[in-house]
């Protein structure tokens, strides 16, 4: 039986644009949390993100992301450099305007090596990673969404607390909940919690511009999870315990290195991870996440774990009750 496509128009919703939430509150954990089973299509409403402790048991294992956002907009000679990856000697970047940016002209100290059909461009720099990421953290500024039109106070605050290592270029933003007075009060309740890296590019933020869902094509994005962490997660698996993402950036990760490799085992490197409705679930119990933009990569993410129609059910739930949405809107935990 043939099967027939998907229209990306099947992960749209009508959301007023005051429920864009321009700043984040405070303190992080005053976010509400909109609690969804994904097996009955239940909806719970707790007022306050710290609750998410309510939900969670002994013997659960949270796992974070923690990568680091880096000030990856820069403003030079009338351009705007976008940075996207950093490697010695080069970055990638989206560049306005980009008309001009040929192969060869030159943007400052930086030089336009190659240039891709969907804009990405390719320049020398002359120096290295850790000099590129020190300049940016110097001359950029925090690349905010473009839905934020509010100027941010604190950038730290479009940072997650348990952020380490430095790569991405959005936060991975369902962590923004946690203080680590509520990471340690799961500690206490016997919450197990582990650490695995996907530097977030383009690949996540790239908005979907086909007419189907299965014709989009992800952009690769580094990852990384240790030996340690993944004998803990398999150990915890294999005893019936509940793996539970925080964010749909360490869903990729875990479910990404499962399914690129067979199983979840010691990974670094690119992983080309776009999960849709009909993806099988390997690794995952749960999730922690935000509330995502229509007819993005993320919803049809949270869509394949949680089913569609629940999930935009749940979404017009959130509409009525006037959540905040996007990165420094409200959570939603999907159990």
């Amino acid at each position: 039986m043939r099967i027939m496509p998907t229209p990306v128009t099947d992960f749209s919703y009508n959301l007023p644009e005051e429920l864009i939430a321009q700043t984040p509150l405070e303190p992080r954990d005053a976010s509400r949390i909109l609690v969804l089973d994904r097996n009955s299509g239940l909806v719970v409403h707790r007022p306050r993100f710290s609750e998410i402790l309510d939900e969670l048991c002994a013997g659960d294992v949270l796992v974070f992301n923690i990568s680091k956002v880096f000030k990856a907009r820069l403003s030079i000679e009338g351009f705007e450099v976008f940075v996207l990856k950093v490697r010695d000697g080069e970055i990638d970047a989206l560049v306005k305007p980009g008309r001009k940016a040929g192969i060869g002209f030159r943007i400052g100290d930086f030089n336009v090596v190659s240039k891709t059909d969907d804009g990405i461009v390719t320049l020398s720099t002359g120096r290295s990673a850790a000099e590129m990421f020190a300049f940016c953290e110097s001359a950029g500024s925090v690349p905010t969404p473009p839905y934020v039109t509010t100027e941010l106070a604190d950038p730290d605050r479009y940072q997650t607390v348990y952020a380490k290592t430095t790569g991405s270029v959005a936060a991975p933003t369902a962590g923004l909940h946690f203080t680590p007075e509520l990471i340690d009060q799961a500690r206490a309740k016997g919450v197990q919690i582990e650490e695995v890296i996907l530097h977030v590019g383009i690949g996540t933020f790239r908005p979907v511009q086909t007419d189907h869902v299965e014709d989009h094509i992800m952009h690769a994005e580094f990852v990384e999870i240790d030996e340690q962490t993944v004998a803990r997660i398999r150990s915890a698996k294999a005893e019936g315990r509940r793996i539970i993402a925080v964010g749909t950036t360490t869903v990729r990760v875990l479910e990404g290195v499962a399914l690129t490799i067979g199983e979840l085992v010691t990974y670094s490197g690119e992983i080309n991870m776009f999960i849709a409705p009909g993806f099988e679930f390997n690794v995952i119990d749960g999730l922690i996440t935000n509330f995502h933009l229509p007819k993005s990569t993320l919803l049809m993410l949270v869509s394949a774990f949680a089913g569609r129609e629940s999930v935009l059910a749940a979404y017009q739930q959130a509409i009525d009750q006037r959540y905040r949405f996007f990165s420094f809107g409200d959570a939603m935990f999907i159990r």
